[in-house]
C-alpha cells in the first residue's frame, strides 16, 4: 500500500512539475501591443468602446461604454499553445447570460476563407474572486502559423489582457481581416445578452460570414433613440453604413417623438450613407400578457410607420421587417426576449442577405 501511495505521489509530483514547467515556458504578450479591432474610433483605452470624456453619452450608458463588447484581438502565432490571462471587474454574471458570455474570451482561427471555432477562455468565478482570470484556450495545437481572432467579453470591462504563447514561438499583430466599416447600434439584442459566448452575437456572426467589419454599439435596455448616440454616430466619419436595432427598447410614444430628430442629426454628417433600420423581433413574452402584447404591437407599428414615412423623402433609408426571424417554435430565446445562439443564427440567416444586397448598391461588398 505504501509503495502504491509512493508511486501515486511521485506521479502527481511529476505532473505538477510538468504543468509548472509548461507554464514557465510561456511568454506573455500585452494584447494592446497587437491589433485591437471593433472600436468605432480610437478611445485612448484599448478595451473601451467609447471615450466618455470626449463624447457626451446618456448618463445610464456610461458604464457600458467601457465594456469590450464586439472588440477583438487579431494576431498570428506558430505556437502550439495559446493562453490568456486577463482582468475584469468583480461583477457577478447576469441572470440571462453565462459567465463565459460576460467575462470570457472566444477564439477563432482562420482556415482558408472560414473562421473556425478554436475554444474559449473560461473566467474564474467564485464567491471571492471574479476579476482575475487565466486559461489555456489551445493546447497541443498544429504546427505552422495560425491567424487568430480573439473576441473579448461582451458584458464587462477589460482592464488588462495578455496572450501566452510558447517561448521561442512567434506572435505578431495582424491587419484587420475585415473590410469596410458597418456600425451597428441597438439594444441588448445587438449587445448579445444571451449568446453563449462573445463570438455568437449577430454582428460577430455576420462579420465572420461576410467579411464585413461590424462595429457593435449595442446598449442593453438603453437604446432609445437618444440624441447623444445620434451625435456620436454622426461623427464616425468613415462609416460606410449604419444598421439600427433601435426599436427594441423605446415605447411607441418615444419612437414617435425622437425618431426624426435622431435621423436628422446623423444626416447632417452622413447625407447619403445607407441607414438600415430593423424591426424589433416579436417577443414570446407577449404570448400570455395582454399589456405586453399591446405595448409591443404599438411599438412595432409606430417604428414601421416612422421609417416608411422617412423613406418617402430619403432614398438611402431602409426598413427590414423581422417577421419570422427567430422562428415560430418558441425555441429561439433564453427568456422570451433575448435570442440564444439558435435565435441569433436564425436572425442572421434572414437579415444577412437583405443587408448584403442593400450594401451592394453602394459598392460595399
Amino acid at each position: 500500500m505504501k509503495k502504491i501511495l509512493f508511486i501515486l505521489s511521485a506521479a502527481l509530483l511529476a505532473l505538477g512539475m510538468s504543468v509548472q514547467a509548461q507554464a514557465q515556458t510561456l511568454k506573455w504578450i500585452d494584447a494592446s501591443t497587437l491589433n485591437i479591432i471593433g472600436q468605432a474610433e480610437p478611445t485612448g483605452k484599448p478595451y473601451d468602446r467609447i471615450n466618455t470624456q470626449e463624447h457626451k453619452m446618456p448618463e445610464n450608458t456610461i458604464a457600458y461604454c467601457g465594456f469590450s463588447t464586439g472588440l477583438a484581438v487579431v494576431f498570428s502565432t506558430d505556437s502550439h499553445v495559446i493562453s490568456a490571462r486577463w482582468t475584469t471587474s468583480q461583477s457577478m454574471p447576469g441572470v440571462n447570460m453565462s459567465a463565459i458570455t460576460q467575462k470570457g474570451l472566444d477564439l477563432y482561427i482562420r482556415d482558408g476563407e472560414e473562421w473556425v471555432y478554436a475554444g474559449v477562455a473560461r473566467p474564474t468565478i467564485t464567491a471571492e474572486k471574479r476579476d482575475k482570470h487565466e486559461y489555456t484556450i489551445v493546447n497541443n495545437g498544429p504546427d505552422g502559423k495560425k491567424e487568430c481572432l480573439l473576441y473579448l467579453p461582451i458584458w464587462d470591462r477589460v482592464e488588462s489582457l495578455e496572450i501566452g504563447v510558447e517561448e521561442g514561438s512567434a506572435i505578431a499583430a495582424m491587419e484587420n481581416p475585415f473590410r469596410h466599416k458597418i456600425v451597428v447600434h441597438g439594444s441588448s439584442i445587438t449587445h448579445g445578452a444571451s449568446s453563449s459566448r462573445s463570438g455568437m452575437t449577430y454582428p460577430a456572426l455576420m462579420e465572420r460570414r461576410t467579411g464585413l467589419y461590424m462595429i457593435n454599439l449595442g446598449y442593453s435596455g438603453m437604446s432609445t433613440l437618444q440624441e447623444e448616440f445620434a451625435h456620436y454616430l454622426a461623427q464616425v466619419e468613415d462609416a460606410d453604413a449604419f444598421v439600427f436595432d433601435t426599436f427594441s427598447n423605446p415605447s411607441a410614444e418615444v419612437i414617435e417623438e425622437r425618431f426624426d430628430k435622431f435621423v436628422d442629426i446623423i444626416r447632417e454628417k452622413h447625407p447619403t450613407t445607407p441607414l438600415i433600420f430593423t424591426q424589433t423581433i416579436r417577443r414570446d413574452t407577449r404570448n400570455y400578457n395582454l399589456k405586453t402584447e399591446d405595448f409591443e404591437s404599438r411599438k412595432q407599428a409606430m417604428a414601421e410607420k416612422k421609417v416608411r414615412e422617412r423613406m418617402q423623402r430619403d432614398e438611402n433609408i431602409y426598413f427590414l421587417d423581422s417577421e419570422g426571424w427567430i422562428g415560430y417554435d418558441h425555441l429561439g430565446t433564453a427568456d422570451g426576449t433575448h435570442p440564444t445562439d439558435l435565435g441569433f443564427m436564425r436572425m442572421v440567416e434572414h437579415m444577412e442577405p437583405q443587408i448584403v444586397n442593400i450594401l451592394k448598391k453602394y459598392g460595399i461588398k
